[in-house]
């Protein structure tokens, strides 16, 4: 993978932009070439484990504990380094999982924002959420309201609409501002960078192509869960003084049964945290942790 650091002009800029617009978009990471080998990876592993819909769900949700190229990925220097520039050099990887919009699906991702549920006591968190295949209008990019970070958190309403790709549905309950929302259209192989109060949302795949993006949260190992509960983490980055996680080593091997059992207890505890309060007839298989 490319190893080229960001320039101290590009750092300036993305930190700039990001305090400003709470957003940063598009950022080369990887190339074209090398999407389409992690893409494949994969979709070599959907196929292995397809007719397990436990492991299928435990493979997009947990890629980086499964699959050594999304290992690296990760820790690639070019990511490393633009989320360095905004929370600094101490990084943990909170979670990594996919958002798959298959061909002309209904799938969509409503106005929300990503901090409301994942039970953390701090804000120093960014999401890279890098393309492997391109991120277009057409078929369902990312949309982003800028500046809409500084709300910080806003009511929201949980809508457990079947093809809304989020875990409860989540909606903001408030007006959104659509009109001036960006569309974050990404090359294969780029990313787009967002602060954990950004509203955002998606619409549906309208095309004949596959669209997928993989998310990659990372966290200052000094943040932790309000629950008090050591969620499995990657250390991708500099030290980790605070010890408010359970760190998982890098998989020794591809689709390894005692990594699938470590995403397994992992989900348990993540599922209790995303689905606080919901009453425990409405709530579904994770299909984002």
């Amino acid at each position: 993978m490319n190893d080229v650091l960001c320039s101290p002009v590009i750092a300036t800029t993305i930190a700039t932009a990001y305090a400003e617009d709470g957003y940063f978009f598009p950022y080369d990471v990887i190339s074209e070439t090398e999407a389409a080998g992690l893409l494949a990876d994969l979709e070599a592993a959907e196929a292995e484990v397809a007719a397990d819909r436990a492991r299928l769900s435990m493979l997009r949700s947990y890629p980086a504990q499964l699959l050594p190229s999304f290992a690296r990925l990760i820790r690639q220097p070019r990511l490393i380094e633009a989320v360095s520039q905004i929370i600094g050099p101490d990084l943990l990887v909170w979670s990594c999982g996919f958002f798959i919009k298959e061909p002309s699906a209904k799938s969509y991702v409503s106005w929300h924002q990503d901090l409301n549920y994942w039970g953390l006591d701090g804000e120093q968190e960014v999401t890279a959420w890098l393309a492997l295949t391109p991120a277009t209008v057409e078929n369902g990019c990312m949309r982003f309201v800028p500046g809409s970070h500084e709300k910080k958190v806003v009511p929201h309403v949980d809508s457990f609409a079947q093809d809304n790709l989020l875990t409860r549905g989540q909606e903001i309950a408030i007006e959104v501002d659509e009109a001036s929302a960006v569309n974050v259209v990404l090359r294969a192989g780029q990313a787009s960078f967002h602060h954990g109060h950004m509203f955002h949302a998606s619409g549906p795949n309208g095309t004949s192509l596959r669209r997928v993006g993989v998310a990659i949260r990372y966290v200052a190992p000094s943040m932790k869960q309000v629950s008090g509960d050591k969620l499995l983490v990657s250390h991708v980055s500099g030290k980790d003084e605070y010890g408010h996680f359970d760190v998982m080593p890098p998989p020794a091997g591809r689709l390894l049964e005692e990594d699938f059992d470590r995403a397994r207890r992992n989900t348990e505890m993540k599922r209790g945290i995303l689905y606080k309060d919901v009453k425990p007839e409405l709530v579904k298989e994770t299909r984002r942790a």
